[in-house]
């Protein structure tokens, strides 16, 4: 068997999804209906391309799904794949409507006085401007008038650039977001920018081809474009519950939902039009307490609160909730019970794993041991598509309790590779384990085999046979998976076992959010840049001056630690280096797209003391790896 070779899917897994399709209530039709209600047309070129033609979103690439589910996918996720990848403009009710279809993401438009109400603008300027035009084919050329993120992730503002101008934020059109939004869309996107890019290339399956044997979505959507990201900030700020706000006629009530799926989020209540918007709170899946391409871990306690919160405060007088992902549910009773099973569903998990946990069960433990009630096993919505039971529970675990699981055993493993290469001599070597592991795959034990495999390929990354027993264990663990992201992340894996790292095809780390990070921010992200024991003996202090008005910054090198504060400070030693200049100037400067030779020789910046100090610090900055690996060592 050729080692690069995709495999159907073996008997057991075959079997396993035959199973659940004869288990699972298709009787229950609502959401196909609700999906197509109120569609109103698509884009007649399903193309998306940037300004250099690189197609950036293909709305035909998931047309495979029109076929029956083959053997190669669960059949659970293979409809929510097919319910997700519809495309086109719908109506939710007269004046607000949703784009969708056209990226992980929903676009909203709520229609005013004069123009259209944006909410959350996608991932990529090019598929934010495809939507609106959209929108404006069927209803009209209206100018935006407003522009809403109801949170602080990227595919909820990244293509501001493709509905809002430059001319149009002079002409004053608000911006509006939750308080602390801007902190957290940057910080989430730099700090940890290039590890958490890295593993959601594994999370979105970017890297992998669409169709039956590949990705077929993630189970919030699609999978997320990849054009232009862009932020514009915001102009007015959102920061208590119950704040009313009108926006070219529209009147919204906000309530603030922090800490819940994004650190800074905020659902929306229209009562002209008795919707609620729930931003990514309440949508047709189980959401992640602790998304696999790494995050803050959420907290379900707040989450459930929160929806209690919503249903109290505009259950009576909503008869439409609707999403940034996902279809809308209409009806008042449909509504009230949507949202109760939802707030059920996080608040399960949050109290069934602390009372576990109090019971002395470790994080592995409680996720193999938690069940579901009956009701919300049976509601589509709540099924794990997207975040999963499993790795929910150990979130809520890790919130709680942290790593450790109290065994003094874990306190001190080896790591990886050296724990590997003990457990394979252990063993009786590397063909003894896989003699043992083919056996184990033969019998349908993937999860085993892809647990013992992963031994001798950190052992010894080149043994070819391990790579590819460990790649179809891989890949038949994604063929059995309902959870759209374990999928794309087995699968990922399998590939890059096969043929190599993929990188990270998708970034946000882009312009606009370097841009957006305060000055603050900026040196914190250089700080996390430093190497520190290259620089354990290094002693280096400047002085920024940015203006008459504002105190100097000290930035001070020292015990491999970058610190700054505003002023000298009391205990920081006489400057090497002062620097006086602009702060756009000194941001070039340190982000490398400027010399200081040259802005002293400009008259731009003015130096008095040791240029090289400059030098030396920023030598002393490492560059992260955005193709670093994860299934070899």
């Amino acid at each position: 068997m050729a080692p690069n070779q995709q495999q159907e899917a073996s008997a057991a897994v075959a079997a396993a999804n035959t199973g659940a399709l004869h288990g699972l209530p298709f009787d229950d039709d609502q959401d196909l209906a609700d999906e197509r209600r109120g569609f109103l047309g698509t884009a007649a070129d399903p193309l998306i391309r940037a300004a250099d033609g690189r197609v950036v979103w293909d709305l035909d690439a998931y047309g495979f799904l029109d076929r029956d589910c083959p053997p190669t996918a669960h059949p659970g996720l293979w409809r929510q794949a097919r319910l997700v990848s519809g495309h086109g403009l719908f109506e939710v009710v007269p004046g607000i409507y949703q784009v969708r279809g056209f990226d992980l993401s929903n676009m909203t438009l709520v229609e005013g006085e004069r123009g259209v109400l944006v909410i959350d603008p996608l991932v990529s300027a090019e598929t934010a401007a495809a939507a609106l035009a959209l929108y404006r084919q069927h209803r009209g050329d209206r100018p935006v008038t407003g522009l809403l993120y109801t949170h602080s992730h990227v595919d909820h503002f990244g293509g501001a650039r493709g509905v809002l101008t430059d001319r149009d934020l002079a002409a004053g059109v608000p911006v509006v977001a939750p308080e602390g939004f801007l902190e957290h869309a940057v910080s989430e996107n730099v700090y940890a920018g290039t590890a958490m890019a890295r593993r959601a290339a594994y999370m979105y399956g970017a890297a992998l081809g669409k169709g039956p044997r590949g990705q077929v979505g993630s189970g919030l959507g699609p999978t997320a474009s990849t054009g232009t990201v862009t932020l514009i900030p915001p102009t007015l700020h959102v920061t208590t519950t119950g704040q009313t706000e009108t926006v070219d006629g529209i009147r919204m009530v906000f309530q603030m939902a922090p800490g819940t799926e994004a650190p800074a989020e905020l659902h929306i209540h229209f009562p002209d039009h008795r919707a609620l918007c729930t931003a990514e709170n309440a949508t047709h899946t189980l959401h992640n307490l602790l998304t696999l391409r790494g995050a803050l871990v959420r907290d379900a306690h707040d989450w459930a609160h929160y929806l209690t919160e919503a249903v109290q405060l505009f259950g009576d007088d909503s008869d439409v909730v609707f999403a940034s992902h996902h279809w809308p549910v209409w009806g008042r009773d449909r509504v009230l019970d949507f949202l109760a099973l939802q707030r059920d569903l996080y608040a399960y998990l949050h109290d069934q794993t602390l009372r576990m946990l109090n019971q002395g069960l470790t994080g592995p433990e409680i996720a193999e041991r938690m069940q579901l009630p009956p009701a919300l096993e049976r509601a589509w919505h709540t099924t794990g598509y997207y975040g999963s039971v499993s790795h929910n529970t150990k979130a809520v675990y890790q919130r709680y309790l942290g790593w450790f699981d109290g065994n003094p055993a874990h306190l001190w493993e080896h790591p990886p590779t050296e724990a590997a290469a003990r457990y394979v001599d252990f063993m009786g070597g590397a063909e003894e384990v896989l003699r043992r592991a083919r056996e184990s795959y033969a019998a349908g034990d993937f999860r085993w085999v892809a647990q013992v495999v992963n031994h001798v390929v950190f052992a010894d990354p080149g043994n070819a046979e391990a790579r590819r027993l460990q790649a179809d264990a891989l890949e038949q663990l994604g063929y059995g998976s309902e959870n759209g992201t374990w999928r794309n992340f087995y699968l990922t894996g399998a590939h890059e076992l096969r043929h190599g790292p993929v990188g990270t095809p998708t970034t946000a780390d882009s312009p606009d959010l370097v841009a957006a990070l305060t000055l603050d921010q900026l040196l914190d992200s250089l700080a996390i840049r430093v190497d520190g024991p290259r620089s354990w003996h290094a002693d280096l202090t400047l002085r920024l001056h940015l203006g008459a008005d504002r105190p100097p910054v000290t930035v001070r090198l020292h015990n491999g630690v970058l610190t700054h504060v505003n002023g000298p400070g009391p205990a920081a030693p006489p400057a090497r280096l002062d620097l006086t200049l602009d702060e756009s100037d000194l941001r070039a400067v340190l982000l490398g797209t400027e010399s200081l030779e040259r802005l002293a020789e400009q008259g731009r910046a003015t130096l008095d003391g040791d240029p090289a100090v400059l030098v030396e610090l920023l030598g002393y900055l490492s560059a992260p790896d955005p193709g670093f690996a994860i299934v070899t060592p």
